[in-house]
């Protein structure tokens, strides 16, 4: 199937509201933090917010998450009611000043879900860069399925060394119509927009046109794989449903994402941490040399072992483990290995966290141990990804929790 590269969206963006109290980070980020959103919630108040129309996941496992769903639908459909937004059509110019002071660049726009699956070895125009929790998807899928916007945070990675997409656009930006320009809460950094005019419409479709037909691989998911999972499975689900010439024009068929080029050199690959809670993790740091040692084929000379060294944190206190593997060559691979076996076998609670600071102030609590994991390099993402398929799941991050995307534009979903 070829690919349709990047397309111009029809969005939506909320008018005569304060921006900084609309736009609020990714739901996937601090779960573990409920401190975090409970400051969000007290900065937004009342206020129009992208808050009022997500679930952060910190609150999944809550004995109300039904009625948080309901209450998320039930604001996109007043939102709609009250003609809060404006549309547009095009791609959006993103410029987000991170906390560094780096800008990263990206365009917002559409990908086609029929050029995307999230399957581990897929062949697809669009994949996952790492592995799709199947158990993620439901909760996604049971929000979208009766909510009538889509307000994405998924930022999908292309590899354009020579910059042949943004190259032209910076020097032409003030010419553009300005979306939004303000500061985004609890650290997120700064944020410009701009429309782009057709004529530079126009190159940008060409230039993501060629990127796609010049490789098997168009886009990798860089950040939201199991909200876009969840956008595929409910279009697929729309497809029983619907005779093609309904569903193949219908809005669900595309996802809005922010695409950012692989090579932008704010674009940086952070490690995504490991905590685990409720466990011995005296007993959990025993059995994982044990778990490593049992190895089928350690002993039998069938490949050569592999020492792997992995630095940890409980009780405010460092160290540092070191095993060796026949199977595994990179470090999450095998400590994800290793613990989905533990915790499936001995019980405890597993979360992922983005930031060393974060890890460490959690790991400080009793029964909990943090696993500190290495960055991986970017430059060889695509050709690894075509080669061996995804990462494993949770593998790495695009820069610290502050500079995920922050929801912003809205777009229809229903006819």
């Amino acid at each position: 199937m070829a690919a349709n590269g990047l397309l111009p969206a029809d969005f939506l963006l909320p008018s005569g509201v304060d921006m900084s109290k609309w736009s609020v980070i990714a739901c996937d980020q601090f779960t573990s933090d409920r401190d975090y959103w409970t400051r969000v919630e007290k900065t937004v108040g009342n206020n129009p917010s992208t808050l009022h129309a997500i679930l952060p996941e910190v609150y999944l496992g809550d004995p109300d998450v039904q009625f948080r769903i309901e209450r998320l639908q039930a604001a996109m459909s007043e939102y709609l009611r009250m003609d809060l937004f404006r549309p547009y059509h095009g791609y959006v110019y993103v410029e987000r000043t991170l906390n560094n002071g780096v800008i990263r660049r990206g365009i917002v726009g559409l990908i086609d879900l029929e050029d995307y699956s999230y399957e581990s070895r897929s062949e697809s125009p669009i994949r996952s860069t790492e592995q799709t929790v199947l158990e993620r998807i439901p909760p996604r899928l049971n929000i979208r399925k009766n909510s009538p916007l889509e307000i994405p945070h998924v930022i999908m990675l292309f590899d354009d060394p020579c910059d042949t997409v943004m190259s032209a656009i910076d020097t032409r930006k003030d010419s553009y119509e300005l979306l939004y320009d303000f500061e985004l809460m609890e650290n997120g950094g700064h944020i410009t927009g701009w429309l782009l005019d057709r004529d530079e419409q126009c190159r940008v479709r060409k230039a993501f046109s060629s990127l796609a037909q010049s490789r098997s691989m168009a886009f990798a998911v860089g950040d939201g794989n199991h909200s876009l999972a969840a956008a595929k499975s409910s279009y697929e689900l729309l497809k029983k449903d619907l005779p093609a010439e309904e569903y193949l024009v219908h809005p669900a068929r595309y996802a809005l994402v922010e695409a950012v080029n692989l090579h932008d050199p704010a674009m940086q690959f952070e490690p995504i941490h490991r905590i685990i809670f409720d466990v011995d993790t005296d007993d959990l740091l025993n059995s994982m040399e044990k778990f490593f040692d049992r190895t089928p084929g350690f002993d039998s000379g069938d490949s050569p072992a592999c020492c792997l060294s992995f630095k940890y944190i409980k009780g405010g206190k460092a160290g540092e483990i070191t095993v060796r593997t026949p199977h595994h060559t990179l470090p999450v691979a095998a400590l994800q290995d290793f613990l989905d076996h533990y915790l499936s076998s001995v019980g405890g609670k597993i979360d992922y966290i983005h930031g060393e600071e974060t890890l460490k102030a959690l790991a400080a609590n009793p029964g909990s141990i943090g696993f500190l994991l290495p960055p991986i390099d970017k430059s060889t993402l695509f050709d690894d990804v075509i080669r061996n398929g995804a990462f494993p799941r949770k593998t790495f991050s695009c820069g610290n929790a502050e500079d995920k995307r922050y929801y912003l534009e809205c777009r229809r979903i229903v006819p």
